[in-house]
Formats: structure tokens, sequence, C-alpha cells
């Protein structure tokens, strides 16, 4: 024990990163740099000091601090991300910044059921996403507006990631950022022809490929493209079942005179997941953390739907609930967009994206609380979301003495489909359900609703940065949105649902949505920086009772349309001020931040996750305040260590009024997100070879809004080395690298409430972490 206290000491110790060189102001007159413009004057510091980075340090870090910008921005880079295992969601890559925690029940966060971030204790449908200046939605499972960034784009395409942790910029094409924003951007093809081969595998039968070929420049003018194809296929690490995916990716880029160009990038991706079963934590004490369903065993499942249970599982409060036979979610994707970038003149910048993105699919789950009509004690139930979407982000920026000058519209046209079905399933004897994911079940024997969302959103923006002094900076601007949405129930049975599925339209607006920022290099090294915002997010759309998202629609018609005239769209004032310090070897980034969020929506879960009654409710005002410390050390040549500290204390401002009476909300914490967060890690480069291993460690979280149950805190530590072997022949540069996930073998519970949180201790639902996981890579360029 003293051993193992020692060695997470000293990890808690050890931790990676190495902040850009200090990226000094421009000349107050000078006009648009037509290698760095961009509409939002932050994103485009955090740019040009990623580049300074990439040309001046060795090795990188996890996180580059926005040395110049206004807001609290971090990013991360390529060659942070090739740490991680490939494949590893982008949004895991994140969670080493300062307060951001990301949680997944698998080692990839490729599981889009599980996948939860947290971002100042926003969670991330409250956050804005957007890859290349497209909107992703807000990325939650089952979207109605968007996809998951893993679906987007193939990791290995991922040029980086900028974050603004407090409030994204006012330019930024998301109607869901109330609490910063996180913006990705795809590589752009090489200028030399050639390729990338890269094939992974490791634990759980885990085996990935991955292949892009470069044309390089095909003519004088500098026209290239790239193409990709990415196979991943992996079992759960608990239960049977599997993560497949198929992916494309395809990007041109044709340069045009005055720096400017004309960029399109297309994505397809077709998914199939299996789930991880849900827990509680008397399953966790009766069953334990291996809980599963019951796939491939149809005889398990079904006896278990007729009350014959494995032993182990009558120890627990409700073997009926415990497990299933399956549950699965299939998706295919189609999303790309068109980027002119324009040098009008000198002075003067046009920059405009069209977009589109089409997704199909469904989910599928074997549930025992809807026998089939032939007997059968079970029947598949099944999901069918489908999304349609278009439009456009455009944007101006005009430079003239010390000001830049940036105003843009959004608009975006939206169609979002579900219902729900059900599937019979056979007799004992007489046939199995097999694997969900290969078809739509075809002997559906009910339908209780269908429904058909429309959604128009319009955005204007307008900002101007003043270089008052060459070390004073100022961005001030404000946003208008609005966000109109209604839905149509075409198919609906009145009995199966209880009453009549909620049907109306809503409208979320605000004329003003102002955005106040400043930074000051007050000395050397040495600068200052503070923001205050106002957001809003629009009314979240999701079908009936799906147990996904706090929206309106999930109601019957009567408790919609009570509620209707008194609900109001979140909004919150965010503030923010923080510091800066950056030398060759030392650097450092403290922040101080508060929320005023009001109108807060949450989604009231009672019963079982899976028969629950759920609503919408108002619980009020929630107040935060927060600290986030940040220190990097490069004592000597290639070596770099990072620590990171993070705080934030979260709670309800009012007791909530229910059908159940008054429920003592107030001062109580928000749930799900820690009050305290260490990140750290420590990287190491000699000649060819790299290692880095790192280490988070998370507070206890919330399971209920009254705070009488919680999961406890917990530290990962993973580890990872690379080595070049260098060149041979045509291939240039024969790479192998090794990681492990959860190098101690924690057991720790990992997404909590995915479906949705209660008042007080019951049916609290929450997902296991992977143990420990080996993979190793071999790629080579040619």
């Amino acid at each position: 024990m003293d051993f193992q206290k020692n060695l997470v000491r000293s990890t808690l110790l050890a931790t990676v990163s190495i902040l850009v060189p200090y990226h000094a102001f421009a000349a107050p007159s000078a006009p648009i740099d037509h290698a760095t413009h961009s509409p939002q004057a932050d994103t485009r510091h955090v740019a040009q000091a990623r580049k300074s980075a990439l040309a001046r340090t060795r090795p990188e870090t996890i996180s580059v601090f926005g040395h110049g910008s206004t807001r609290q921005m971090t990013s991360v880079t390529r060659s942070m991300m090739e740490q991680s295992v490939p494949g590893t969601s982008p949004m895991k890559v994140l969670n080493q910044l300062p307060g951001i925690v990301y949680q997944s029940a698998d080692p990839f966060g490729a599981y889009e059921y599980s996948s939860s971030l947290y971002m100042r204790g926003f969670s991330q449908n409250q956050i804005g996403f957007t890859l290349d200046d497209i909107p992703l939605g807000d990325q939650q499972f089952n979207n109605y507006n968007g996809l998951s960034i893993t679906r987007a784009i193939t990791t290995d395409n991922v040029g980086g990631a900028d974050v603004s942790q407090g409030a994204g910029a006012v330019d930024v094409a998301s109607n869901s950022n109330l609490g910063g924003a996180i913006q990705f951007h795809s590589l752009d093809p090489s200028h030399e022809r050639g390729g990338t081969v890269e094939q992974t595998f490791g634990s759980n039968q885990t085996f990935r490929t991955f292949a892009r070929i470069n044309s390089g420049d095909l003519n004088r003018s500098g026209t290239r493209f790239y193409a990709s194809y990415a196979r991943t296929d992996m079992n759960l690490w608990k239960g049977g079942g599997y993560d497949y995916s198929d992916q494309v990716n395809a990007k041109i880029v044709q340069p045009l005179p005055h720096d400017s160009s004309l960029k399109a990038f297309f994505d397809w991706s077709s998914t199939q997941q299996f789930d991880y079963q849900d827990m509680t934590q008397n399953y966790l004490n009766t069953i334990g953390p291996k809980l599963a369903n019951y796939y491939p065993n149809y005889t398990a499942a079904y006896q278990a739907a007729q009350g014959i249970y494995p032993a182990q599982y009558l120890k627990s409060n409700d073997p009926y609930d415990a497990g299933y036979y399956a549950g699965t979610a299939n998706r295919v994707d189609y999303f790309g967009g068109i980027t002119l970038d324009e040098n009008l003149t000198s002075h003067l910048n046009w920059k405009t994206t069209v977009y589109g993105h089409g997704d199909s699919g469904y989910s599928t789950w074997t549930t025992p609380y809807m026998p089939s009509p032939n007997g059968a004690p079970l029947s598949q139930r099944v999901q069918d979301p489908g999304i349609q979407r278009g439009g456009f982000v455009t944007a101006v920026t005009y430079g003239i003495a010390r000001h830049k000058i940036n105003a843009g519209v959004w608009y975006e046209y939206g169609r979002f489909t579900e219902g729900r079905s059900f599937a019979e399933a056979p007799l004992l004897g007489q046939g199995t359900l097999g694997n969900p994911t290969d078809g739509y079940p075809s002997n559906v024997f009910a339908t209780p609703w269908q429904e058909i969302f429309h959604s128009n959103t319009f955005t204007f923006h307008l900002q101007d940065t003043f270089q008052v002094m060459k070390n004073l900076k100022i961005n001030a601007g404000f946003k208008s949105m609005i966000v109109s949405a209604g839905n149509t129930v075409p198919t609906q049975n009145v009995a199966a649902n209880g009453g009549l599925i909620a049907q109306g339209n809503l409208t979320a607006s605000d004329a003003f949505l102002p955005q106040v920022s400043a930074a000051w290099r007050f000395l050397p090294h040495h600068e200052l920086f503070f923001d205050v915002s106002k957001n809003m997010r629009t009314y979240p759309e999701d079908g009936f009772s799906t147990n996904v998202s706090a929206t309106p629609w999930t109601e019957t018609q009567n408790a919609f349309q009570s509620t209707k005239n008194n609900l109001r769209p979140e909004k919150d004032w965010v503030y923010e001020l923080g510091y800066r310090y950056n030398t060759p070897v030392l650097s450092g980034l403290v922040s101080l931040y508060r929320v005023n969020f009001s109108n807060r929506l949450q989604l009231i879960t009672s019963g079982h996750g899976i028969n629950a009654q759920t609503a919408i409710s108002n619980v009020g005002g929630v107040t935060t305040n927060g600290a986030e410390a940040s220190l990097t050390v490069r004592p000597v040549n290639g070596l770099s260590i990072y620590n990171s500290f993070s705080y934030a204390h979260s709670t309800y401002d009012q007791n909530v009024l229910t059908s159940s009476g008054l429920e003592p909300t107030r001062g109580k914490l928000v749930p799900n997100y820690p009050t305290f967060m260490y990140k750290g890690s420590i990287s190491y480069t000699w000649h060819r070879f790299k290692a880095n291993l790192d280490g988070n460690y998370i507070s206890s979280r919330q399971l209920t809004y009254t705070n009488d149950a919680h999961v406890p805190g917990y530290f990962l530590a993973n580890f990872g080395m690379h080595y070049n072997f260098g060149d041979y022949k045509i291939l240039k540069g024969i790479n192998a690298s090794f990681n492990v996930y959860n190098l101690f073998n924690k057991t720790y519970v990992s997404t909590t409430n995915e479906l949705g949180n209660t008042f007080t201790a019951g049916y609290n639902y929450f997902l296991m972490g992977a143990p420990r996981q080996f993979f190793g890579t071999i790629s080579t360029n040619f």
C-alpha cells in the first residue's frame, strides 16, 4: 500500500506540456494578415501560437495557451493528439485541459451513448462545437442538430482544436454555447505526393486500420487533395457485442490569388455499436462492475423475462431490470462543406462556408416490459432518428487603422425525425434475435409514435478588435439570435403513451447578447485578460419520453401547454479574469470565473430509467464560482512537466417546487461535475524516442439534485511511448507506439446519470469505466 501511495504521489507530481513562446501583438495600424486572417481574433492568435510552437519547441505539449487572446483559450494540436491511441476521440484528448472532464465507458471514447463532456460545470449540450466553422450541434447522444466529432471526421485527419473554456466568441456557429466553445480543424492535404498507412491492435480484439493518400500539388497553382479510409473493430470489454465503424474522408484545396483559397471537405461514416449495461449503486454492490447484457445468449434473456435469473442477479433489488438481451445503435452520416476564404483587398476579407448533413439509422433495445403478440415475453423496441440539415456561415473582416471589424450571419434549416416501434421476438426454440445491427427489424407490430421537427436558426454578429496600444487589445461585440422550432406528430397511440404527445412551436430569441474582453501585456512575459459575456441556449429537440435531453417536447400535450407560456430559454452571464506568464523555462496560467445561470432547464426522471416518467422543469438559477491554475516546467531540453488544478463550486440558487412538494435544492451542488480536478503529465523526447505519462484526479460527483447520493472520486494514469525507426527505401519513417490506458487498473464510475437526474437516491444510473487496456500501433508514410 505504501508503494502504491508513493507511486500515485509521484505520478501526481509528473505531467506534460510545453507552452508556446510569447506571441507579440501586431502593429496597431497593420492591415489584415493574409496568412493568418480569421473573423475570430482570439482563434487567430491561438493558430499563430500553435505554428510557433511547432517550429520552435520539442516535445509538444498537451495544452497550448492562447497568448494574446482576450479570453482563456487553450489548444490541442495534431502532434499532441498523436500521444493517444489512433482512433481515440478528440473529446477524450481534451480531458487533459483545465476545467474539462470527459467520461466514456470504452477506452477510445467512441461509444456515443456514454460520451460525456463537462466544461466548467456545463454539459456538452450547453457548449458550442464546430468543425472548420461548420456547426456540429450539441454532441448529445441521439443528436437532433448535428453529429459527434468522431462521426464527422476520422480522428487521424483532425489538425487540432481550439477551446474557449469561458464563453465562445460571438462568431461561433452555435445556438447552445452557454459555457464556451470547442472548434475543431481538419488537416489540409500535403503539398507532397504520398500517403500514410497505420495499423492498431490491442485489448478486446481491437483491430483498427487507417490509410490516407495525398495527391500532392497537381499544378502550379497548388491544387491538392487527400482521401482516407478508416475501419475500427473492437469488442466490448465486458459482455458480448462490439463497436464497429467504417469512415471515408476527402478534402480538396484550391489556392487562389492574394492568399485566398477554396476548400471542400466530405465525410461518410457508418457505425454499429452495442451498449454497455447501465448500472446502479445496488447492482454495483451486489452483482459487480462486470454486469453486462445477455447477448448473444438469447435463452438467458428469454428466461430472465420470465423471471428466471442467474443466481448472482437474485442478490440485487431488481433482477428484472439488471440485464437485457442487447441494446444497439446504427448510424450512417453524410457530412461536408465548401469554404471560400477570399481576400478582396489588403484590408478586406470575406469568408463563407456552405454545408450540409444527412443522418439516418436506428437503435434497438430488447425489452421485457413489452411482450410480443406471439407469446414471447420480450420484444425489440426500435428508435429511428434522422437528420437533414443545411446552412451557411458568412462573415467579412475589415481592417482600418487600429481596428479589425468583423460582421457575419449564420443560417441553418433543420429537419429532425424520430419514431418508436416494437418488433416481435421469436419464441424460445423457434429462433433468436441474432445480431440486432444486421438490419432494421421487419416484424414490427406496434408504432406508439412518430414525430417530425422543423427548425430555423438565424444569428447575426458584429465585433471590433481595437488595438489601443501595442500591448493592449480590446474586443467588443454582440450576437443576435432567433431559433424557431416546432413539431408534428403524424402517428401516435394515445393509450400506449398515456396521453397525447406534446405538439407545438417554441421560439427562443434575444436581439442583444453582448461580449467584452481585453488582453494587456503589462510587462515582458506577463499578461492579464478578462472577458464578460451574455449567452443563450435554444430549446433542444427530442422525441416523447426519450430520457436524453431537457426538451419541452418530451412531455404530454397537457404538460406542454401548461408550461409553454411560462417557459424561457436558458441564459447566463459569464465573468472571467486571468493571468498568463511565459518564458522558455516556465509557463503559467491562472483564471478566476463566475457564472450566473438563469432559467436552467432540467430533465426530471422518476422511477426506472427504462419506463421512467420524464418532465421538463425550470430549476431556476445556478451560481458557479471557480478557479483554474496551470504550470509547465521545461527544466532540460526534451523534458516537459505539466500540472493543472481546477476548482468549481456550482450550486442551485433556490428550492424547486414539483408535484411531490418542495425539493430542498437550494445551495446543493449541481450533479455530475466534480468540485476539484487535477491534471498532470510528463513527456520526454530523446532522439527518435518519445514517452509520456499522464494522470487525472477528479473528486466525487453528485448523483441527485439534493446531494443524497454520489460516486467517489478516482485517479487514473495512462502511459505511452513511441519510436521512429527511420526511413527504409520508399517508406518515410517506420513508427511503432505502445499505449496503456488505466495503468493501475482502477475500478471506477465513468458516465453518470445518462438517463437523467433524480431529486433523491434510487434509480441513479451510471456506466463503469474500462479496466486496464493495452494497444500497439505500427505506421509509416510513403
